[in-house]
């Protein structure tokens, strides 16, 4: 599922789309049309796609998109149907063709339809402390509280029994039942993805949402931001201690136990049953496995198999690291 908040602008002929992506201009597909940008897995026969690294070459092989945005050296891992579009940097034409597509996904601008709880039907409903603010767009279940000066920003869905604490800001994010946001988090910001330039850094647009599953505690002055092209993904019954941060596209699963300040870089993927002590840090397109246990302190930097226990920088072997430093 993308972002069912931000409006989609296309359909497009796919040479009108590659000439404002400013891309070369394949002469052969102008009467096809693409209504969407999506990743490998879930991309249609009407969607456009993208393959940067060879780590995903089984998802390329199975894409049912019609086009595919790549390079000379992968393009041959694509199925014959899939239209190839070479580039020279396949993540930094994509931004540029998902910014056509979504145009309001680049600005994390404070939402001005914000408006007291006291103007809102939500009074009646939701138990609430002071200065609490309210945008367009949201759906707040049975039983739920607000705490002081929180934020529920437009494109937000709230489900039964949930407790947002005070001083929390949420955009762009679909919260199930029994969760509880402790003080002080931001959550469905725009993730930290963006290409350097001398002059002026160029934006990725962030597309998807926040998704937080049954019975889910997110400890205080955490961050988890919103996922680019799919969605960051909170397991059911996972608990996050304080201050950790969560970045785009990652997805934990259910009954995880994640340590304070330990933080995610993004895309990663977590298994089920998941421990992880504090002030450990994760690397990007990692997957880790169900039933691992990770040492606090630990960095790391490889995929990670089921029923694994590491610990050290980078990590390793649990046994091996004690072993290491007796």
């Amino acid at each position: 599922m993308t972002n069912p908040f931000f409006k989609n602008k296309g359909p497009f002929k796919i040479d009108i789309l590659l000439k404002l992506a400013e891309l070369k201009n394949f002469e052969n597909f102008k009467n096809s049309k693409i209504y969407d940008v999506k990743d490998l897995s879930n991309s249609s026969i009407k969607d456009i796609t993208f393959f940067h690294s060879k780590k995903y070459e089984i998802l390329a092989s199975k894409t049912k998109a019609a086009f595919c945005i790549t390079t000379k050296n992968l393009k041959h891992f694509l199925p014959k149907k899939c239209n190839k579009i070479i580039v020279d940097n396949v993540l930094f034409a994509t931004a540029k063709i998902t910014k056509i597509f979504y145009p309001e996904s680049i600005n994390d601008d404070f939402d001005k339809s914000a408006k007291s709880i006291l103007k809102t039907s939500f009074k009646k409903k939701v138990i609430f402390g002071n200065n609490v603010l309210i945008g367009k767009n949201v759906k707040i279940g049975k039983k739920c509280s607000i705490g002081h000066n929180s934020i529920v920003e437009k494109n937000v869905i709230i489900g039964d029994n949930c407790s947002i604490g005070s001083n929390v800001i949420i955009r762009n994010t679909i919260i199930n039942n029994n969760v509880h946001i402790l003080d002080g988090c931001v959550i469905g910001k725009k993730g930290f993805g963006f290409f350097p330039n001398k002059t002026k850094n160029y934006r990725y647009p962030q597309i998807g949402v926040v998704i937080i599953n049954d019975n889910a505690e997110i400890g205080c002055g955490s961050t988890i931001d919103r996922g680019s092209i799919s969605n960051t993904v909170i397991g059911k019954n996972t608990f996050l201690d304080n201050q950790v941060h969560i970045a785009h596209n990652v997805k934990i699963g259910d009954n995880c136990i994640i340590a304070g300040q330990v933080g995610f870089a993004g895309s990663s993927i977590l298994g089920n049953h998941v421990m992880i002590g504090g002030q450990a840090g994760i690397s990007g397109h990692l997957k880790i496995g169900s039933n691992v246990k990770i040492g606090g302190g630990s960095g790391v930097v490889k995929d990670v198999p089921n029923n694994s226990k590491v610990m050290g920088y980078p990590a390793k072997d649990l046994k091996n690291f004690i072993r290491e430093n007796k």
